[in-house]
């Protein structure tokens, strides 16, 4: 079993965006790409991805606000804020981090979203075109599944590959990436959800297992095949006696039965987070680029 180390490829990724930033922005005297994230509320798992958003942008470079605001926040004041980062000319790029509470519609903010600024890649424009092919912002996480199996070279075409999860943020687009005819791609790919059937049946078949089922623990030993590449996007905190902080994150997958059958692992944490982030920067240094016709 070897380990598809997030952070390894993270940390190459930063090292390639702190030296375009230098030599395209700040050498040329141009300010350096700049993330902004709205935040809505105290949701720890948002306080600490959005934390780690910040430190990431000052390790490239890059230039981080964020905006906070109370969890009684109104749905006019929340798009009055969008509207003023879709057109600020130093905003690159923002995210509204969700999930946000029950009075305000998610998919009425992500609409709200200018496409050109979305670099969550959540807007309707940018996933029609990923489902086209077209260039776009692809989804943050899918994006650093994909680049996790490039820059590790696994082989996907013509492999079988299980997604469990159906969601609009993770699961749909990366069955749609892998099955594109490209490199990571052509992977045969089957998407399972809550109402599939055997799904154990299925999985027990995957070359390449996507967990994003938002289940703690749910793939277990007997689900995966022999040397399969599994790759774990799940998320969660369970209390622990041994940790300073009270508690430990752990994924969708049963690590330590699992990673005795599989080929390649990601582990929970320093796996496929860390590569979310660093996609967002790409994500947001694509938007600044797009903005400065003179660094292309």
């Amino acid at each position: 079993m070897k380990l598809l180390d997030g952070k390894l490829i993270a940390d190459q990724i930063k090292d390639e965006l702190a030296r375009e930033v230098r030599e395209n922005f700040i050498d040329k005297g141009l300010n350096p790409p700049h993330l902004a994230a709205i935040l809505v509320g105290e949701d720890p798992a948002s306080l600490s991805y959005v934390a780690g958003k910040e430190r990431s942008c000052r390790e490239v470079g890059f230039t981080s606000s964020v905006y906070r605001y109370p969890e009684n926040i109104s749905r006019e004041k929340l798009f009055e804020v969008i509207d003023f980062l879709n057109h600020d000319p130093e905003i690159s790029g923002f995210i509204v981090q969700l999930p946000l509470p029950r009075h305000i519609s998610e998919l009425e903010v992500i609409e709200r979203i200018d496409p050109s600024k979305d670099v969550d890649g959540f807007h309707p424009v940018n996933l029609g075109k990923m489902m086209l092919n077209l260039p776009c912002f692809l989804p943050a996480t899918p994006k650093g599944i994909m680049t996790l199996l490039e820059r590790y070279q696994i082989e996907t075409s013509g492999k079988n590959c299980v997604v469990l999860g159906r969601s609009n943020i993770v699961g749909t687009p990366v069955s749609v990436l892998l099955s594109r005819k490209s490199n990571p791609g052509n992977a045969t790919v089957t998407l399972c959800h809550s109402l599939s059937q055997n799904i154990r049946a299925l999985t027990a078949q995957a070359d390449i297992l996507i967990a994003a089922i938002g289940k703690q623990g749910f793939v277990t030993a007997d689900m995966v095949k022999n040397d399969a590449v599994v790759i774990d996007v799940g998320i969660h905190r369970i209390p622990s006696e041994t940790s300073k902080s009270g508690f430990r994150l752990v994924g969708d997958v049963d690590f330590p039965g699992v990673s005795k059958k599989c080929s390649y692992i990601t582990p929970v944490p320093g796996g496929v987070g860390l590569m979310t982030v660093v996609s967002l920067l790409q994500n947001t240094l694509a938007a600044a680029r797009m903005k400065l016709p003179a660094v292309q």
